[in-house]
């Protein structure tokens, strides 16, 4: 089958070369990303294989259709940037990779609470300089801290449990309890009594129009002067202004975040010789108490594995005519 490949890097190359056994997809890497202007480049292809910040609304599947695009294979978990009613109205099945490592995203999260809270970035930075000075590197100690995460699926499961290992108390919210994580000492809250009750708050829900700002200005009032707040899982979860309003004034004492509501147009590129134009992401980046990481929670050997093995999959399954056991209803 030939795939149009968007928004590719090296290490996609990479792992699909490897793992396309014996070429049996033929496919074409492309760079540039997926949106109405460029959806053009998929023409003499079958599929189109998509990433996080591929725009994939209605006038991109419009035109992918007209091409003759019938499979949409994304290689990743989420898929709010999927307008599904039109692929479904367009006959364009989409596919993903339900779980490529929740392990990997979850120990991500872990990483920003340790370094935004013992500041071992900043320490690294000082001793290369000769700086050996502890002055205004003191965090707190994680034992005994209330630890809140909204949404306990894969991920989330996960992340609880390295809390609980870390000596924390461990809250949550979610529609569907996990009771084995009750069983094992995670108590469940209402959404409002988590705000209220947490240290840090973890974000591991997918974004839906129930969750999109789940974090404004009337959620962070609910929550305890100086929370640090992590979002390892889509951008659209935080009110990027009312959290810096917060961040201002110390309402918010810390926020590590791996995605941002705007990150399509910055990350997974290189823009160290340009002026950033985005304002809010200027501002985010002056904060010494803000850790920004460019979606890089996936980024592990293990889970590029798992993507490329699952989504050569979907792509075989779909040309076989196999029920498409990972398809997006």
């Amino acid at each position: 089958m030939k795939v149009a490949f968007f928004s590719s890097k090296p290490y996609d190359e990479s792992y699909f070369e490897e793992y396309n056994t014996g070429n049996r997809h033929t496919i074409t890497y492309l760079e540039t990303r997926l949106n109405p202007d460029t959806a053009e480049l998929a023409r003499n292809h079958d599929a189109v294989c998509a990433f996080v910040n591929d725009e994939l609304h209605g006038e991109t599947l419009r035109i992918l259709h007209q091409l003759g695009i019938k499979l949409l294979a994304m290689r990743c978990a989420g898929y709010n940037n999927v307008d599904l009613g039109v692929a479904k109205e367009l006959g364009i099945k989409v596919a993903r990779v339900p779980a490529y490592s929740p392990a990997a995203v979850a120990e991500h999260a872990v990483a920003l609470i340790l370094t935004l809270n013992r500041k071992t970035h900043k320490a690294y930075n000082r001793v290369r300089e000769g700086n050996f000075s502890l002055n205004r590197l003191e965090g707190f100690t994680l034992q005994g801290k209330t630890v809140g995460c909204i949404g306990t699926g894969k991920i989330g499961t996960v992340f609880c449990r390295i809390m609980l290992g870390f000596g924390c108390r461990v809250v949550a919210y979610d529609k569907y309890p996990n009771h084995d994580l009750e069983r094992a000492g995670v108590e469940y809250l209402e959404q409002s009594d988590l705000f209220r009750t947490s240290d840090i708050i973890a974000l591991n829900c997918p974004l839906l129009p129930d969750t999109h700002h789940l974090i404004r200005e009337e959620t962070i009032k609910q929550m305890k002067p100086g929370v640090m707040i992590i979002n390892t899982s889509r951008g659209g979860l935080v009110n990027t202004p009312d959290a810096l309003t917060y961040l201002s004034n110390h309402h918010i004492g810390s926020l590590g975040i791996d995605v941002y509501e705007q990150e399509g147009s910055y990350f997974f590129e290189d823009f160290s010789e340009n002026v950033l134009e985005d304002e809010i992401l200027m501002r985010l980046i002056s904060f010494p108490n803000v850790l920004i990481t460019s979606h890089q929670g996936f980024f592990t050997q293990e889970a590029l594995e798992e993507i490329t093995k699952t989504t050569l999959a979907n792509l075989d399954m779909f040309e076989d005519g196999a029920p498409l056991v990972n398809e997006v209803r």
